[in-house]
């Protein structure tokens, strides 16, 4: 159904029964019967909310909420349990406050910085190679999805506290953030022994202040930053909060792309063929540098397609501030916005063949040709995730590595079940042969 049909009607169509949505597989099923039935905008009514729900599912919709008319949207439902856990760093806070604490981190994640952290995300990946080369030569099966958990927790970590990194593992006897990779639930029990951590962040916080310059890292960067109209600096309770929200989602969303990119490696030959020729023609030695990335462009093609076929966050939501339009319909001030990439990312007007695995959709001239806010994988506009550079960068110096030393087989069924919770993970870890090449 088009976004121009039913317009007579004083609401858009949805379901009958009412129905409070969330980031679970209820809801996961549910859009996948809605959408095609109703159409790119949906009501549905509250079952125990008090506001309507709205499913927007057109890129012009989109564009209208998350960029021209983005301050009249703000987070929505679900944040409370993000909340509990990350406290009020940028992916939660709104307002004055959100835009301040947007401006002093951006400049973390400023191209140069993520330049010169290129060389220490490759020595993480070249520490892994050897254990990687025994399995092969053992014929082991290897857990892919727990090691690329622990990977993007060890790149993020040490990307916030570099030569404090080491310390932190000596002084706990191992990484006391480890327990995050292990348990996915991001219940109340797991968000109170990870916010014990931020005592742990505290110290190195205290100890930084008494040095005269700090480390070209992101919490030593976010300490340096001023607001531009007051000049002060980020409190502590800032910092850690920055921090805090930085491990987890920098973390989760880069294990979850790697990990399904592997999966996409290793059950489609072709896009697999030409990945290992692009590897192999590469012109660096052993790892590739960040000025070598543009000779990854078949392997970030990859990746774009991965997040549209499995975006980490496969549901967002917001709130409507005021009353607005969208099409001929009227959003109620108040209303319960909810977005899902994973579905837009399948609306077949396009996407030609959406179940299709195809990486050239993300060449140069067909993301030119298509509509630009029909693949949100970082979300879009000034609330765009901050780290997606860091994140495409991170994946192409991994597989830029490895994919020249191995080849995975997977293990499981085809397809592998998803578990569309908080982020779309694999509903069981992805167990693959590997194989030196």
């Amino acid at each position: 159904m088009s976004v121009t049909e039913n317009t007579a009607m004083q609401i858009p169509p949805g379901p009958v029964d009412a129905y409070d949505m969330q980031t679970d597989a209820m809801t996961f099923d549910r859009l996948a019967d809605w959408i095609p039935a109703y159409g790119d905008l949906i009501h549905v009514s509250p079952q125990v909310r008090k506001a309507p729900a709205f499913v927007v599912n057109h890129p012009d919709f989109i564009k209208h909420i998350l960029v021209s008319n983005h301050a009249n949207y703000h987070k929505g439902v679900g944040f409370e349990r993000v909340k509990m856990l990350l406290g009020n760093g940028i992916i939660v806070s709104d307002g004055p406050f959100w835009r301040r604490q947007r401006r002093m981190v951006q400049p973390a994640f400023d191209r140069s910085v993520i330049a010169g952290m290129a060389e220490e995300i490759n020595q993480i990946n070249l520490r892994l190679l050897p254990k990687w080369q025994a399995q092969a030569r053992a014929g082991e099966i290897i857990n892919i999805t727990a090691a690329t958990n622990d990977l993007a927790l060890e790149i993020v970590l040490r990307g916030i506290f570099s030569e404090d990194y080491a310390r932190i593992l000596a002084e706990h006897q191992g990484n006391p953030f480890a327990f995050l990779v292990d348990d996915s639930s991001r219940d109340l029990k797991l968000a109170v022994r990870f916010r014990a951590l931020s005592k742990l962040v505290a110290e190195i916080i205290t100890q930084r202040r008494q040095r005269t310059e700090q480390p070209r890292d992101f919490l030593g960067i976010m300490m340096s930053m001023q607001d531009k109209d007051t000049g002060a600096a980020m409190a502590d309770k800032e910092l850690i909060d920055e921090v805090m929200t930085l491990i987890v989602a920098g973390s989760e969303t880069s294990a979850t792309t790697m990990n399904w990119t592997w999966y996409a490696l290793a059950i489609y030959p072709q896009v697999a063929e030409r990945f290992y020729a692009e590897v192999d023609a590469g012109s660096y030695t052993d790892s590739p540098g960040f000025t070598q990335l543009a000779e990854l462009d078949y392997t970030r093609q990859i990746v774009e397609e991965v997040l549209r076929i499995y975006p980490p966050v496969w549901l967002y939501t917001r709130k409507a501030l005021g009353e607005d339009k969208l099409g001929a319909y009227t959003i109620p001030a108040g209303a319960d916005i909810f977005i899902s990439p994973y579905y837009l990312h399948r609306h077949p007007e396009f996407w030609p063949q959406p179940e299709q695995f195809d990486p050239t959709r993300f060449s140069e001239a067909a993301v030119k040709a298509r509509h630009k806010f029909v693949h949100i994988p970082f979300s879009a506009g000034p609330r765009r995730c901050i780290g997606d550079f860091f994140a495409m960068v991170e994946a192409q110096l991994h597989f830029g590595l490895m994919g020249r030393h191995f080849k995975m087989e997977y293990q499981g069924q085809i397809p592998a079940e998803l578990a569309p919770e908080v982020n779309l993970r694999s509903k069981h870890p992805l167990l693959m042969r590997i194989r030196e090449r």
